[in-house]
């Protein structure tokens, strides 16, 4: 259910500089809202003609800086519904252009060299840092990503989401966003239909939250490299040009 804030005092002062476009300069306040928690992922805007008021500028000044900030992936715009902050702020699909990487098997194969250089670490991190609350929300997603394969469907969203908020529990604030944009780029450009490849992914990924859960941070370590590499063995398996 979408979150929504108290409006009644002034939130930002009018805009007055002229040195950008103006619905940029509204673009440039909006986001600073956002940044000062004024707003958070899931909280709706006020309407148009609310936003033009506090903001001291026109209604079609606001709907393009609206238009901007949706191609940014900062705000969404719900037909019939209003306006919400982004639950993935300004994330991206394919934010490093890898749809244009010809050999698709070798571009897997690297950014899972890539996740052994960095999640391994992270899961230890988490082991040492994660809280109650995170555990938790850990195994629940586990969970989910086990139920999702047992019931034959497409699991990559899912599987994605485990592995950030592992990156959460480690309490790097940069970690998140740059797992996420490493294991969200596989998914999307290979397909691997490998029951063994799906069997051994619940295996791992029960293995590594159990370790954070345990608060092991060797283990969790162990687990997640273990969990890549399978990934990565599968992955050299592919033909060149799947």
């Amino acid at each position: 259910m979408a979150r929504h804030i108290d409006f009644k005092a002034p939130l930002i002062t009018s805009i007055k500089t002229a040195d950008k476009p103006l619905p940029e300069q509204v673009a440039e306040r909006i986001s600073e809202m956002i940044m000062d928690d004024a707003y958070r992922a899931g909280h709706k805007l006020p309407n148009e003609y609310v936003l033009a008021e506090r903001l001291g500028v026109g209604r079609s000044t606001v709907r393009e800086a609206i238009k901007l900030l949706a191609s940014r992936n900062v705000l969404e715009v719900r037909h019939g519904s209003g306006t919400y902050v982004c639950e993935s702020i300004g994330m991206v699909d394919d934010p490093l252009g890898f749809r244009f990487y010809r050999d698709k098997k070798k571009l897997a194969l690297d950014l899972c060299e890539i996740r052994l250089m960095v999640e391994p670490p992270l899961a230890a991190a988490a082991a040492s840092a994660a809280t109650p609350k995170q555990v938790e929300t850990l195994l629940r997603e586990c969970d989910v990503v086990a139920e999702r394969i047992a019931e034959g469907h497409d699991h990559s969203d899912e599987d994605v989401t485990l592995h950030k908020r592992i990156a959460e529990a480690s309490g790097n604030l940069v970690a998140p966003g740059i797992v996420g944009i490493i294991a969200t780029a596989i998914p999307l450009f290979v397909r691997v239909s490998n029951r063994s490849l799906l069997e051994e992914t619940i295996t791992t990924h029960r293995q590594v939250v159990e370790a954070i859960a345990r608060h092991n941070a060797r283990a969790a370590a162990k687990a997640m490299q273990k969990h890549i590499e399978h990934n990565r063995d599968n992955f050299r398996s592919l033909p060149k040009a799947q």
